[in-house]
């Protein structure tokens, strides 16, 4: 069940510095399966699709871009459409990866690329010991995360889930996922990329594939209020953090209202202690197209 014109989160394509380590983390670690490596472009996924997460081997660590998916042809037309009369600059009308059929790319509000496309080639995988389900959702800070949210609601259809004090967070979802984007006030970087797993167990066991690396979870497992999911967190070498996460809440009706928490009520974010996360905000990267 989609809400709109944008039915789900499709991809996180990402600029690395350290093309090899990012490969290798995302593969041994998360669970990832490589489709195609052609040492400058790798595409992964855990669904069986081409790609739900691209790394870009590049001289600077960043965001590239955000791929949405339409739900039809005619859908992306009215999408393009609605955004060119609206003045954002639409700055490819074909496809920016591989094995898509159709997609446009439109440059958003503070620098963030969005590729909304249909037609991705599904790749079935074989069965592997370990990995997350699918790709489920980003978390952005931006600056004016009101401003994104009205863009995200005007343009794309999403809906609002949770909304958190004043002009600090939103939850949007464009399906039963409680949210697909998540915008929480900050310095304008794409904190993390979430990942969806069967059990609490999964995300124990992550943090122990990360321990044989020399690694470490930087929180989790906690049980965030809004959403209700359980979730774990590491840094990725591009300053990105991943989320392994499981029982995400889904909602069904189609024009719920937003549930609105108090900012101070730190339970939103944290149901099971007391940290303030404060440490957590600080890693993330930028959108290349700032740059």
């Amino acid at each position: 069940m989609s809400l709109g014109v944008i039915t789900e989160m499709g991809y996180l394509a990402m600029r690395t510095r350290d093309y090899d380590e990012s490969l290798e983390l995302a593969t041994d670690v998360l669970g990832l399966r490589m489709t195609l490596n052609d040492d400058k472009r790798a595409y992964l996924s855990a669904a069986d699709r081409h790609h739900e997460l691209v790394y870009v081997k590049g001289d600077e660590d960043g965001i590239d871009h955000v791929g949405l998916v339409a739900d039809s042809p005619e859908g992306l037309e009215i999408i393009r459409k609605r955004l060119e009369t609206a003045g954002f600059p639409i700055l490819t009308r074909s496809p920016l990866e591989r094995e898509i059929g159709e997609g446009f790319a439109v440059l958003g509000p503070e620098g963030y690329v969005y590729h909304v496309y249909v037609g991705m080639k599904d790749h079935r995988h074989g069965p592997s010991s370990f990995g997350p389900d699918r790709y489920g959702h980003i978390n952005i800070h931006p600056q004016n995360p009101t401003a994104m949210k009205d863009f995200l609601v005007e343009f794309f259809g999403f809906k609002v889930s949770d909304i958190i004090g004043n002009d600090f967070a939103y939850f949007l979802r464009c399906n039963p996922d409680h949210h697909g984007i998540a915008l929480i006030k900050g310095r304008g970087s794409l904190h993390h990329h979430a990942w969806q797993t069967q059990s609490i167990a999964d995300l124990g066991r992550l943090g122990d594939r990360l321990f044989a690396k020399g690694r470490r979870l930087i929180w989790g497992p906690v049980r965030h209020g809004a959403g209700h999911n359980i979730a774990a967190y590491y840094v990725e070498p591009n300053g990105t953090v991943v989320e392994l996460y499981t029982d995400l809440e889904q909602i069904y009706e189609l024009e719920r209202p937003p549930i609105e928490w108090d900012q101070d009520d730190r339970t939103w974010f944290n149901r099971w202690g007391v940290y303030n996360g404060e440490d957590f905000r600080k890693h993330g990267a930028f959108p290349i197209a700032l740059n």
